[in-house]
Formats: C-alpha cells, structure tokens, sequence
C-alpha cells in the first residue's frame, strides 16, 4: 500500500502506523537521506506500506531568483513525477491525493509551452485558477494509471482535500489556528474552494470509473466535510519547527486526532476490494 501525495499523505500513514503499531510493530526498511520515502513492512501479517512523497504528482522545478528559492514552480501539467509512478506495478493500493501545494503562484506548462499560471497577475500571461490546474493533474494522474499495463488489480483511492484553519492571517503573514472545539455542521460552508476542489475529485473518479480498464478500480476517500469541522484538530505553534521557525502550523494534524479517523474511511472503503486483492512482492 502507497501513500502518494505531499506532507500531508505522511501525515496520513504515520496515523496509520500509530493505529496498526497495536497489533504488530512495523520494521523501518527503506527511508532515504531526505526522509520522504519511507518504507514499513509487518511481517507477521505480510503487509509493506510506503509513503511516496510529491509536491505536485506532475514535475516541477522551483524558480531560483537572485540565488534565493522562490517558492514559485514551474509545472509540467502533461509530464508525471517518476519517482512515484515508478513504484506504482509494486502496488495493490494506491492512496493518492495533492492540493496544498497548489495554493501558490505557479507557471503552467503544457508541450514544453507555458500556457499560463496561477495566483499571479503576470502580463501577457493567462491566469488559471487552481481548479484547473489540479484537474488537469488528476485527470493525468487517473489516466496513467488506467492506461498502466503493469498496475493489475490495483486499487486507487483519490483522497479529497483537508482544509487549512488558518485565521488573523495566512500561513506566512501570522496566520494561526487555536481554536479548542469542533465547528458545528451549521458552521461550515459548503461554497469555498475546498469544496469546489472537493467536488472535481469525486467527479474525476467518476469519470475513471467508467472507464476503467484490466482489473483498475477506482474509489473516493473523502475526508473535506469531516476535516471543515475540525479547525481544532492541528498543532498550532505545538510543532517542531525548525525548518520554518515562527510560523504555526494548521495544515497539518494532530496525533491522535481527527487524522485517525481517515483510517477508519480508508477501512470502510478497502472492505470493498480487500477479498480479491492479490498480494505482491515488493522490490527492495
């Protein structure tokens, strides 16, 4: 089983782990220099789960101005990032999902032609929104994935969005997320972008549903109306920060906490498919 997605995918599995850990202690087998590929396996119950870290699910390369990172990238909407899709004909089930990153100013390219970017008021450049560009990636991501002569039987789950709580500012102007109690369902709106983003996914995996090819399913784990509810449910400035010193964190989620009930979807989901899953060896 994969995890494909950004930090907040690890975020997903490290709750899975916690969970499992009750029954059996997983032995760390793989983890490279930059700790973003990581590799658990359960050997008395035949079990390897991987975390496949990736900004976008497509390549992108930061723009480097006057030597200083950007945080601006350029995005290949028609090329994926081979260091998942790699490893995706090792896999019975793929988890995959992507959208924090989106939230910032990026150039779009397709064919080798920048056709545009997002959150930027560039002239002469079009402007996308981010429902475009995430569309154009997943709809990528789902058609590999059917067109995949190697990935038989496999399972993939798109993961909906989880929203942020930031609140008095954004995550870099002090932005910050304190709140001690859930939202009420009365509380939440259901006409923001994360429910527009929301609402293209299920429509994606509709759509790669029906025509799905070789053994492929398909299926949702949605989490957006459950994760809007829970704007008490991230750390905050309770985090080790030392890559981002002074900021707070409200993107991703506390450990235990509302995360844990992801597994309890994914569960309820994989219940589905489980029986006639046929497991496979993984490459070292």
């Amino acid at each position: 089983m994969a995890f494909i997605g950004d930090s907040v995918a690890r975020n997903h599995v490290e709750s899975l782990l916690c969970l499992l850990s009750l029954v059996e202690v997983p032995l760390s087998t793989y983890r490279d220099d930059d700790d973003r590929f990581r590799t658990w396996h359960f050997p008395e119950n035949n079990f390897t789960v991987m975390v496949l870290w990736t900004r976008f699910l497509v390549m992108g390369e930061e723009r480097i101005i006057n030597g200083k990172n950007s945080d601006s990238f350029d995005l290949h909407l028609d090329k994926l990032d081979k260091n998942w899709t790699s490893k995706l004909p090792e896999m019975d089930y793929a988890i995959i999902s992507d959208v924090h990153w989106f939230y910032r100013r990026h150039f779009l390219h397709d064919n080798e032609n920048m056709i545009g970017c997002i959150y930027c008021s560039e002239p002469n450049i079009k402007s996308y929104t981010v429902e475009f560009a995430l569309e154009r990636v997943i709809r990528l991501v789902l058609n590999y994935i059917n067109e995949c002569k190697e990935c038989k039987s496999l399972v993939t789950l798109l993961r909906t969005g989880s929203p942020a709580h930031f609140e008095n500012g954004a995550w870099n102007t002090g932005g910050n997320c304190n709140r001690t109690s859930p939202f009420q369902e009365s509380e939440i709106s259901l006409e923001g972008i994360e429910w527009r983003l929301r609402n293209m996914q299920v429509d994606e995996i509709k759509r790669a549903s029906k025509v799905k090819k070789k053994g492929k399913r398909f299926a949702i784990l949605d989490v957006t109306k459950a994760m809007l509810m829970r704007p008490d449910g991230h750390p905050d400035s309770h985090w080790d920060d030392k890559w981002m010193k002074g900021y707070k964190d409200c993107v991703h989620w506390c450990m235990p906490g509302p995360i844990d009930a992801w597994n309890d979807f994914l569960m309820a989901v994989l219940k589905r498919y489980a029986p006639i899953s046929i497991p496979r060896k993984i490459s070292e």
